[in-house]
């Protein structure tokens, strides 16, 4: 298969070679130790702004409590793997099999070790659709494109941040990523594999919900992908599915999201994370921000229609969320 090809239906790997202009690329790597414990999350990226000064490589570390910090490299330290999903930003290595990193700094915001990966877990592959976008993959010069690489894995290794150690044996991991020229004007976002009730690595419950406004042919529109990993299977809600967002509110850190298609409902509520402010690309330059914390709660609960009358098939609270919630604009709006 030509590597063009291979790689959209292997989101995971670089997307962006040969590409023109101001574009960025980055992964999201989230770390929790058994039973929830120090949640962590790691982004490599590069970023190829307009102005070519600008352009560099990056590791953004994010731990609970708003804490953020921006490791920044020259751009030519970030290198990849053309035929698999592995990159490196300077020492720092990462792949579907694990990573090290050895960031230096100051004080706390040192970070080095090594996690290794057990088995990802991720969104169902097909011809027509190459992964969480649907058809959306296939059309060019989006804004942003997303991937979710792996809803649940298994992790073993430890990380020394600053003076703490941070031991993952068995702890869970989660990983998706980004690319395009922009992040959304507004957007929710929201994952967690902490729940209150049983849970089985690779297996589940594990939540992805992501709400965005979306530039369309001149105009723009609400758009938004879910997964819900319940016993192996990925329940999904999509735009592209023919799901709908009934309901949409944020506000005082919060957010609440409800969305239907002809035989099921999710329902989403977000509360109490405590955000740090990340860097985030605007026409591929690291100019603009997002507002994420990891120690949110959400509140879950998926639905089957039957009859007129709602079932519950799942209903959980889970801990240690990611969460951006970047709606000051009011963009996001419901369908009806």
């Amino acid at each position: 298969m030509p590597h063009r090809i291979a790689r959209i239906y292997d989101p995971a790997r670089f997307q962006s070679e040969g590409r023109r202009g101001g574009w960025f690329e980055g992964w999201y790597f989230k770390l929790t130790g058994a039973d929830g414990a120090h949640p962590i999350a790691i982004i490599p990226g590069v970023s190829h702004a307009p102005d070519a000064n600008d352009s560099h490589s990056f590791v953004q570390v994010i731990r609970p409590g708003g804490s953020v910090h921006y490791h920044r490299f020259p751009y030519d330290a970030f290198a990849f793997d053309p035929d698999r999903f592995e990159v490196r930003v300077g020492p720092n290595v990462f792949s579907a099999e694990g990573l090290k990193v050895d960031l230096p700094s100051d004080g706390e915001h040192a970070l080095r070790g090594q996690v290794e990966f057990g088995p990802w877990t991720g969104w169902p592959v097909s011809a027509l659709s190459p992964g969480v976008m649907g058809w959306y993959r296939f059309v060019p010069r989006m804004e942003c494109y997303h991937g979710a690489l792996s809803f649940d894995h298994s992790l073993r290794g430890t990380l020394l941040h600053g003076d703490q150690t941070l031991e993952f044996a068995g702890g869970r991991g989660y990983a998706e990523k980004d690319w395009g020229t922009s992040f959304p004007s507004s957007w929710i976002w929201a994952q967690s594999n902490h729940f209150d009730v049983p849970e089985t690595i690779g297996s589940g419950p594990s939540l992805f919900l992501s709400v965005a406004r979306i530039p369309w042919m001149g105009s723009s529109f609400t758009g938004h992908i879910a997964g819900l990993l319940l016993d192996g299977e990925v329940v999904r809600f999509a735009t592209y599915t023919g799901s709908h967002l009934i309901h949409v509110a944020t506000g005082g850190g919060a957010a609440q999201v409800l969305l239907r298609d002809r035989r099921r409902e999710l329902s989403v509520e977000v509360s109490g994370a405590v955000t740090g402010e990340l860097k985030a690309p605007v026409q591929g330059a690291m100019v603009g921000r997002a507002n994420e914390g990891l120690d949110a709660q959400v509140v879950v609960e998926l639905r089957e229609l039957r009859g007129g009358r709602a079932g519950v098939v799942f209903s959980g609270r889970g801990s240690g969320a990611g969460v951006e919630i970047m709606n000051a604009l009011g963009e996001l709006s419901a369908d009806v």
